[in-house]
């Protein structure tokens, strides 16, 4: 196999996952992390290494030595805490605008793909005319061809990350809006019904059902905020240097040992 065609080959085409419950677990302090092993992100494959001494299990750790601190001065307790516990995920995969965007997304992204598929169609094409005409060129003609069709890969595959993140950020700021509203109700929902806790249900054990505002938060956001807009999906100069950085990121991974 050429050079040619081990590069076409790393020419992806474009297949995004769903939402909206991929997306409400991507909301940070929103949701809990789940208690499933997942593999390692890129930056934690490449975060710099802890101490022994950090990472070390407790009963291999040396215990420190405790200072004997004068007691601070009495304060107020705390309220008595009145629980509720609330889905996120089950909010999100149930609202009428994260559906919506859900469905914009999935359009725009299957867009994308046909065009990656037709880019690859045509590469394939030049690279079949290239094999041709080998016979006919002298080496430093197919070297000038070759290398030719190598920067047009390199160019259409940054060209496809870049609408893939342009897509993917459209999304994130259609999300935030619905997380705002949301953030907004859970809070009216807790003061109606007279609490100072809410916990995500996922990391409660066992409830109650009359805990649970779930339910009527998602008809309160349904009924507030049926629907947004999804933002154009624009490659703009800031998201152009987003993706070339991942891409160094990514070039310095694998050239590592």
């Amino acid at each position: 196999m050429s050079a040619i065609s081990r590069i076409l080959l790393a020419l992806p085409l474009v297949t995004l996952g769903g939402m909206p419950a991929a997306w409400a677990q991507s909301a940070g302090y929103f949701v809990p992390p789940t208690h499933k092993e997942s593999a390692p992100t890129p930056e934690a494959a490449h975060a710099p290494k802890l101490p022994a001494a950090m990472t070390a299990k407790p009963e291999q750790q040396a215990k420190p030595k405790v200072p004997n601190l004068p007691p601070l001065p009495a304060e107020a307790p705390p309220p008595t805490a009145v629980i509720g516990v609330l889905s996120v995920p089950e909010v999100m995969q149930k609202s009428t605008a994260a559906q919506g965007v859900q469905k914009v997304i999935q359009q725009r992204q299957e867009a994308l793909s046909n065009d990656a598929k037709a880019a690859r169609a045509k590469i394939q094409d030049e690279q079949q005319a290239i094999n041709k005409e080998r016979g006919k060129l002298s080496d430093s003609q197919l070297e000038a061809k070759e290398q030719a069709l190598r920067n047009e890969i390199a160019a259409t595959q940054t060209k496809f990350e870049e609408r893939n993140q342009a897509i993917q950020n459209a999304g994130q700021a259609a999300l935030s809006q619905i997380e705002g509203e949301l953030i907004a109700i859970i809070r009216q929902e807790a003061t109606a019904h007279g609490m100072n806790l809410v916990l995500h249900r996922e990391q409660v054990l066992l409830d109650d059902k009359a805990f649970d505002i779930t339910n009527e938060t998602v008809a309160e956001l349904n009924k507030l905020l049926p629907s947004v807009k999804v933002p154009p999906s624009v490659v703009t100069p800031e998201l152009k240097q987003q993706v070339q950085e991942q891409e160094q990121e990514q070039g310095n991974g694998q050239a590592a040992p």
